[in-house]
């Protein structure tokens, strides 16, 4: 079983994924922090994030480890937003990502392009989505949790260019796959995002399948 979740930054797709994984006793990929990485990558070197040399160089020597703090960090994050947009990067990391969701028993992944490009056979697709306002708001809070001191109008715009950086990049840009469920969990609480989640899951074909 193979569980896409896709959709953009601050939209509670990573929680919702983890959610199912546990409930679907399946592993979990957040192909988000494969960018972080490279994007985290490049800056510590001293490269330039949009540029394609300094990030694809950074993508053939990534360590394999996807639990550092930093990776967390807005500065990481803005740097994947912009490394994510060279073709040769995600090309990189396009075997790796594709292995994940075909290992015995399936898995599940949550970033933007699973259920259009690493996994358009997946049995579950989820397109998880909420306003920029209330992605705003979500990330500033998660943020100043962090102990950061962050403005909402900044963290608003920033979510905007990411929605646009995604969007209209040519490489595997950010949007809905044809065949994937819809969820908008701008008016959700995590507990409802995650119980109507598992609900479109349980209601794809595979369901019927293993019936």
């Amino acid at each position: 079983m193979i569980i896409a979740v896709d959709g953009p930054a601050a939209s509670g797709k990573g929680t919702i994924a983890k959610a199912l994984a546990h409930h679907f006793g399946l592993p979990h990929l957040d192909t988000g922090l494969l960018y972080r990485a490279v994007g985290l990558a490049v800056l510590e070197a001293g490269g330039d994030p949009a540029s394609a040399e300094d990030a694809l160089q950074a993508a053939h020597h990534l360590s394999s480890a996807l639990d550092d703090p930093g990776l967390k960090s807005e500065a990481a994050g803005k740097a994947a937003s912009l490394v994510s947009a060279h073709p040769g990067v995600r090309a990189a990391l396009l075997d790796r990502q594709k292995r994940f969701a075909e290992q015995p028993g399936g898995a599940v992944l949550d970033g933007r392009d699973i259920g259009t490009v690493i996994a358009p056979h997946a049995d579950a697709k989820l397109f998880v989505t909420a306003s920029p306002d209330v992605r705003a708001q979500r990330r500033c809070d998660e943020l100043i949790g962090m102990g950061l001191d962050v403005h909402l109008a900044a963290v608003l715009n920033d979510i905007r260019a990411r929605d646009e950086r995604d969007s209209a990049r040519s490489a595997a840009p950010l949007k809905m796959a044809d065949d994937a469920a819809l969820l908008d969990t701008s008016h959700l609480s995590i507990k409802e995002a995650i119980a109507a989640a598992i609900a479109l899951a349980e209601d794809r074909p595979f369901t019927a399948a293993n019936d």
